[in-house]
């Protein structure tokens, strides 16, 4: 008997600085044709207001980043290089921009894999994570340990926000 509960919308309410390790360990769940697929997530990344240089809405709010903008529970999912599909959570309250990076799952370390895997494309960009029958995420009360460092990829940041220890991963179990 299978016993994860979906997240609601107080756990999506907290600051990405906030939710951002505390997605470490979470189930990432997509449906398919042959039952849902529920992978666990292994590594984040968070993405804090126009301030933080290497958050898409740095340059304030766009058609592309309107999402950022709304109340936390939905995903954000965008086009990278042209090539892979990302994943967010957009988190917190209603007109400030945040969201976390999904980085990596089992069995797909890398967030354009994992999106390969779980086909995750922008045609779910906005799902909302809390009622979707498409895209959601569960917590089966597995308590990750994991450790801070340096977000990745984003060169073109100021030091400031290169800096900062916004990358979580999930340790391995001993």
């Amino acid at each position: 008997m299978y016993m994860a509960k979906r997240l609601t919308a107080d756990f999506y309410q907290k600051h990405a600085t906030e939710l951002a390790p505390m997605l470490l360990g979470k189930l990432l769940c997509r449906a398919a044709a042959d039952g849902v697929k529920r992978h666990r997530i292994t590594e984040t990344e968070c993405y804090f207001g126009e301030s933080d240089t290497a958050c898409h809405a740095h340059k304030g709010r766009t058609e592309r980043t309107k999402i950022l903008y709304e109340t936390g529970g939905r995903a954000y999912v965008y086009l990278c290089y042209g090539i892979h599909n990302l994943l967010n959570v957009v988190t917190g309250g209603k007109d400030f921009p945040e969201a976390v990076l999904i980085r990596g799952i089992a069995g797909a370390p890398g967030p354009g894999r994992l999106t390969k895997l779980l086909q995750i494309d922008r045609s779910l960009n906005g799902e909302d994570l809390m009622t979707s029958d498409r895209l959601w995420l569960e917590d089966d009360g597995f308590a990750a340990a994991f450790s801070a460092t340096k977000r990745v990829g984003i060169d073109y940041a100021t030091e400031e926000y290169r800096n900062k220890l916004w990358r979580y991963i999930m340790k391995e179990e001993v």
